[in-house]
């Protein structure tokens, strides 16, 4: 095996063995919270049976891999990851962590970052809630008007296991200062701002926001491609401003689309139903070509990248 990986619930990939990558999407995603009646449960077969065409498109444009986000408190569901894994060629990469604040279970909120940390360096090295499917990443989240003394907590957390077990650290983010914010907590815990990726960047206007992030070490996570709410062009002069900076190294792109609702009876999120991964591809892509994006750089911010964000160390 390469001396880098990715965990994948159908075990260990080799990064040679893949090619593009999407770093943030969802399969199975729950926004009630965990106190609702029946948070994050679903039949796996009928969950299996509603994404397998877009699963099938993703594959047909070239995807080998997904990385779904979808933490505890907003709807992870291993089972049914599991059952979606084996109907299709594309690895999915589960996560460990949990979500911001207002989403946390009451036993996370209880826990100490000791206690955290032991549950997530077990999560990424022997399996999630007692199966052998194991994380390969940490996701977390920040308030809008955060980081809270609890996510404080949670970024000190991952910053352990990330040191333990080499996984990365990404955190939904909705601003370009909470990124940075953030970058200085883990720095300050000891974390190489290598492993941290500033999910959702397209969601800061301020391009220097993003330049200083690259620069410092963080990959940049332009997430929304294909979403009707944030226009395109914008996230294609965000990608070039990058590479214009010599960061193209540092850039992610992803949907953050999807998904099955268990919350819906034909589990259709209900603004606009699932919205598929293939945009990436049959839009972006070409748009960054025609904007003068060499096909060597396109590689490398499709498979090259996610490849290095989410690779982990030979442990043998």
């Amino acid at each position: 095996m390469s001396s880098e990986w990715i965990q994948t619930l159908k075990g260990a990939v080799a990064i040679e063995a893949l090619g593009l990558i999407l770093p943030h999407e969802h399969l199975f995603t729950d926004l009630r919270g965990p106190t609702v009646p029946g948070y994050a449960q679903a039949e796996p077969a009928t969950v299996a049976r509603v994404l397998e065409p877009y699963l099938a498109a993703a594959q047909a444009v070239g995807v080998t891999a997904l990385v779904e986000c979808s933490t505890v408190g907003v709807g992870r569901n291993i089972s049914v990851l599991q059952h979606v894994a084996q109907l299709t060629p594309i690895h999915i990469v589960a996560p460990t962590g949990v979500y911001r604040q207002e989403f946390m279970p009451a036993s996370f909120r209880q826990a100490s970052a000791e206690q955290l940390t032991q549950a997530w360096v077990g999560e990424l090295s022997e399996g999630i809630d007692g199966t052998p499917a194991r994380a390969g990443f940490i996701k977390l989240s920040v308030s809008d008007d955060g980081p809270t003394p609890l996510e404080i907590r949670n970024l000190i957390a991952a910053t352990q296991a990330s040191q333990q077990t080499g996984a990365a650290i990404a955190s939904h983010t909705p601003s370009g200062a909470l990124a940075l914010r953030q970058m200085e907590i883990l720095e300050a815990a000891g974390l190489d701002l290598a492993r941290f990726i500033w999910a959702h960047a397209n969601l800061e206007p301020d391009a220097a926001m993003h330049l200083e992030a690259a620069r410092r070490g963080a990959y940049v996570e332009f997430d929304a491609v294909g979403a009707s709410w944030q226009p395109q062009t914008a996230m294609v002069d965000h990608v070039l401003a990058l590479i214009q900076a010599d960061q193209a190294d540092r850039v992610l792109l992803s949907h953050d689309a999807g998904w099955y609702d268990p919350s819906r009876p034909d589990g259709q999120p209900e603004a606009g139903g699932i919205r598929g991964y293939t945009a990436l591809v049959e839009d972006f892509l070409p748009a960054l070509r025609a904007r003068g994006v060499a096909a060597e750089l396109v590689r490398l911010i499709t498979e090259v990248n996610p490849a290095r964000a989410f690779a982990l160390p030979d442990q043998s």
